[in-house]
């Protein structure tokens, strides 16, 4: 037994989070099934031996590079995982790791994906123009809400709220795509820090909001920012300086596939989707 860190990525649109909680389906039971099938850990044991994660996503936001790390026997690759895990958590890349390595607090960088979507002002239907956003306010908002400051007013954390993300945002239409990273995160701070800059972008509040945002005293409820929802948001990337991850090329293989099928059938549900909409307003 060594100790070794695993890349896991999942859709997390059927799971109530990464972190086990009793009666709801979360990745890390996924995660510990597959660990107890594949005898790596005893059905008694609480959780494998030495083990941690990056960190805890919330109830429908998805990963790419989720990390676990554990003592675990040689044999035990991703592509061995992946035998006992459900289709929608693959294990793709795996390091070794010092002994004392520890998933959580040894992440010098975490980064998140928000695919927010934001026609153009000229789109075609009402709902979409509806949902416009100005491209250079957003972008505004996003500067304004880099580099370290409290944010106890964005997250329902009550201590240890101080962070210095880094937020950049890039067009990809009829999508924003938001890019946040820090060293941390205090819980939903990523879905609010974009849902603040999405009401900024749209006209909703002033840029000045953010100084509003930054000041000690609490917002009162009517001026609070609700986190953004949680299926557009993934965990794209954990930077840990000391490891060398390796990736398994027939998991990843594997996963590739499974991921490729599903946003075949999602686009094909919008299609149908789009079908009605259309149908609806033409009879």
């Amino acid at each position: 037994m060594r100790k070794r860190a695993f890349r896991i990525a999942y859709d997390g649109t059927g799971y109530y989070g990464f972190q086990r909680q009793p009666d709801v389906p979360t990745v890390e039971d996924a995660i510990f099934d597959a660990l107890v099938s594949l005898e790596v850990v005893s059905a008694d044991a609480n959780k494998p031996l030495g083990y941690a994660a990056a960190g805890r996503t919330d109830a429908g936001v998805s990963a790419l590079a989720q990390t676990v790390a554990f003592e675990a026997p040689d044999w035990l690759t991703p592509r061995a995982m992946n035998a006992e895990l459900p289709a929608d958590v693959r294990a793709w890349a795996a390091s070794d790791a010092p002994p004392d390595f520890h998933a959580t607090h040894d992440a010098a960088r975490r980064e998140y994906t928000y695919h927010l979507y934001a026609p153009l002002a000229n789109a075609s239907s009402r709902l979409e123009s509806e949902q416009a956003i100005d491209d250079d306010r957003f972008r505004a908002a996003c500067d304004a809400l880099s580099g370290h400051h409290d944010f106890h007013n964005l997250t329902p954390d009550d201590h240890n709220t101080e962070r210095a993300p880094t937020l950049e945002a890039a067009r990809d239409d009829p999508y924003f795509v938001v890019s946040v990273s820090a060293g941390g995160f205090a819980r939903e701070l990523v879905r609010r820090l974009v849902s603040l800059a999405h009401s900024i972008a749209s006209g909703e509040a002033p840029l000045e909001k953010v100084d509003r945002v930054f000041a000690p005293e609490p917002l009162p409820g009517h001026e609070g920012v609700a986190p953004a929802p949680p299926e557009p948001l993934v965990l794209t990337d954990v930077d840990y300086p000391a490891l060398a991850f390796e990736r398994d090329d027939r998991a990843a293989a594997s996963a590739r596939e499974i991921f490729e099928t599903r946003r075949i059938d999602r686009r094909t549900a919008g299609r149908v989707a789009g079908q009605l909409s259309d149908g609806v307003d033409g009879r």
